[in-house]
């Protein structure tokens, strides 16, 4: 008989914040996964728990997932964990829970701390959603380009590192704007934890201002922007590609529907090119 997989969100900062259901579930499984096996000792020596624990992190996750599947299929419990927060989530885990599911493993989340949850609620932006982006890229180059692919009328969150905060509010606020707000969350539950909201213009003053500003794990929020009206370029170039495949009618019944600008005026513009 089959296991079972518990995925267990465990403090994200304050080692207080864990549920009465998470400690439950970390007493009684028969081994706890972990991203980094020093970091989970503290929490279970915290409450008192002494279980097994092995490492599962981005280096050996493919192998260690393939280890622990097999404990599962052989009826154990397990206890999923990363450092801080829930597993899965820009953390490692996701393969080992895609195994378990594909093996008819039950999977049961115990929900709990989430950094971007926590951020979001700080944050103060009236959304019914939010666009998680998780870590942007490392170089300068490939993040840019990630921000390029990134315009949603709803919050932005991303996680960042203090070795990198300052250039990506410098990148935020080339992409989206000076004037475009931003809940910088640092810290979260911990000691010296701070949420301040200001412009993105403003944000690397802030953080140049005092040293330890730049120092800890952060979350972003970033305001909502206005949806872009399109724009006459932008159908333009819409027609121009349709008119490669289909007929002037066709092709401007298809850019209004795109671009939501009229469709007599794209027709006009179709017969024209199509000339």
């Amino acid at each position: 008989m089959s296991g079972t997989l518990f995925i267990v969100a465990t403090p994200i900062g304050n080692l207080a914040d864990a549920s009465a259901r998470s400690l439950e579930v970390l007493r009684t499984a028969d081994l706890v996964a972990c991203e980094d096996t020093r970091t989970t000792r503290t929490l279970l020596a915290r409450y008192g728990i002494d279980r097994p624990t092995v490492a599962l992190h981005q280096h050996n996750e493919r192998a260690a997932s393939d280890k622990l599947l097999k404990l599962l299929m052989e009826g154990k419990k397990l206890a999923l964990v990363s450092d801080a927060g829930t597993p899965a989530l820009s953390d490692p885990g996701a393969l080992l829970v895609e195994a378990a599911h594909r093996a008819g493993i039950k999977v049961s989340p115990v929900p709990g701390p989430s950094a971007a949850a926590a951020a979001f609620s700080a944050a103060g932006f009236a959304a019914d959603r939010f666009l998680f982006a998780g870590f942007l890229p490392a170089s300068a180059a490939a993040r840019g380009k990630a921000l390029e692919a990134l315009e949603v009328d709803c919050p932005l969150i991303v996680y960042e590192a203090p070795h990198r905060i300052l250039d990506t509010v410098q990148d935020l606020a080339a992409r989206f704007g000076a004037e475009r707000e931003v809940a910088i969350g640092r810290e979260l539950t911990k000691k010296f934890e701070e949420v301040v909201r200001m412009k993105l213009g403003d944000a690397a003053a802030w953080l140049r201002a005092e040293p330890q500003r730049m120092q800890g794990e952060f979350v972003l929020v970033v305001a909502a922007g206005q949806p872009r009206t399109p724009q006459a370029a932008d159908a333009d170039r819409i027609l121009e590609a349709l008119l490669e495949a289909m007929s002037p009618s066709e092709a401007a019944r298809l850019a209004a529907k795109i671009t939501g600008l009229p469709k007599r005026g794209l027709y006009q513009k179709a017969l024209a090119r199509a000339k």
